[in-house]
């Protein structure tokens, strides 16, 4: 079986963001780029177009009402700092001057999952559950740098917010050759094609995805991979196809807490489309905090990491399945 990714090329996701946004700036004099004081991955930009950039300092909040200000004004501002406080310590602000007025605010920032070793503090955890929640809200998680820098470039046509998650940003595996998938808002990637079961995934995790398919392939087994880098709105055509063509077997693996998620939005499709799935297994952060440690070491803690993916994988792979999926 083709493998369609590559591991070992590393990037940094927050340099792809420094580089795009200063070349966005060129094509949109109406940019504006914001940050609660993490702003040194942004140099370029801030350099090029001083009066277009603006740190606030360490609060969220006024950050994320100031943007609301601007876009009011007819500007697209970025807001680019860590998740786990942009999420929910300015989540009234977002709620409130962003999303009830439908502004086209982008937000995007870094520590989505156990990632930094940071403890719970400083974990994004509930984020997303948090963010798909909120009406005119567009919600993405990016586990290949390369692809962030496209997700901006689409963004910047958008008439509402989007939430944009990444890991730390430093060093980040490169999933996918350039050009290799069509990049869509909207639409998941199928990262690996398979037949017995589907791996649905997103963000810091896809790789762990990949890692595992091509480890069960080792015994035979012929698993999809898909990466469901935007979870709202989610691609609800691909898990239908995907129940058709896997025999409704599903595993949903997640960096977040296991329920509010894309396992709980995959969810949502089966029940709301009336579709037959043989296996369901959610593999995610269970109802605890934490704790610290490396994001690796975590994933095993809590139960899901590469040995949990592959069992859970095994585990709907042995259910006989049903004669149809819908």
């Amino acid at each position: 079986m083709p493998v369609t990714f590559t591991f070992g090329e590393m990037l940094s996701a927050r340099s792809v963001i420094g580089s795009t946004l200063a070349e966005l700036g060129e094509t949109h004099d109406n940019l504006w780029v914001l940050t609660p004081d993490i702003g040194a991955t942004l140099v370029e930009f801030r350099e090029k177009y001083p009066e277009r950039f603006l740190d606030v300092g360490l609060a969220e909040q006024a950050c994320v009402g100031i943007a609301a200000g601007l876009a009011y004004d007819g500007n697209i501002p970025v807001v680019s700092g860590m998740l786990p406080f942009l999420s929910m310590r300015a989540l009234e602000q977002v709620r409130s001057d962003v999303c009830y007025p439908n502004l086209p605010v982008k937000i995007i920032g870094t520590h989505g999952g156990l990632v930094g070793n940071g403890g719970s503090t400083h974990y994004a955890v509930e984020d997303l559950a948090l963010m798909c929640a909120l009406t005119n809200m567009t919600v993405t998680s990016i586990g290949d740098p390369l692809m962030v820098g496209e997700v901006l470039r689409q963004s910047m046509t958008m008439r509402g917010p989007i939430y944009i998650r990444l890991a730390v940003g430093k060093q980040d595996v490169v999933l996918y050759e350039p050009g290799e998938h069509d990049v869509r808002i909207g639409k998941g990637i199928v990262a690996r094609d398979g037949t017995d079961a589907t791996i649905f995934t997103h963000g810091t995790v896809v790789a762990q995805a990949l890692q595992a398919a091509e480890e069960l392939a080792a015994d035979g087994r012929s698993v999809r991979v898909v990466d469901v880098f935007t979870l709202k709105p989610i691609d609800e055509d691909l898990i239908a196809q995907c129940a058709d063509e896997t025999h409704g077997r599903f595993v949903v693996l997640e960096d977040h807490l296991a329920y509010g998620g894309l396992a709980t939005r995959i969810a949502d499709v089966v029940a709301d489309r009336g579709i037959h799935l043989t296996a369901f297994e959610r593999l995610g952060i269970p109802q605890v905090y934490a704790g610290f440690g490396d994001d690796e070491e975590l994933r095993d803690k809590h139960g899901y990491g590469l040995g949990a993916t592959i069992a859970a994988t095994r585990r709907v792979i042995a259910q006989p399945s049903w004669p149809s999926s819908h």
